[in-house]
């Protein structure tokens, strides 16, 4: 079950790039918002906030 749809990085200048939700188990997903049928990779809250830069 997903809490979010994905939402489009704000660094992505308008012509896509990636895309990221979380989950009800606070997973976070990510995706290539340029690619229809992307890979989704999911990683851990902690594992996402350390690839964003913050604690």
């Amino acid at each position: 079950m997903l809490t979010g749809t994905f939402k489009k990085s704000s660094y992505s200048n308008g012509g896509g790039c990636v895309e990221a939700r979380v989950t009800d188990t606070g997973a976070v997903q990510v995706k290539d918002s340029k690619l229809t049928d992307s890979p989704v990779l999911s990683v851990s809250a902690a594992d996402w906030k350390a690839v964003i830069g913050r604690r």
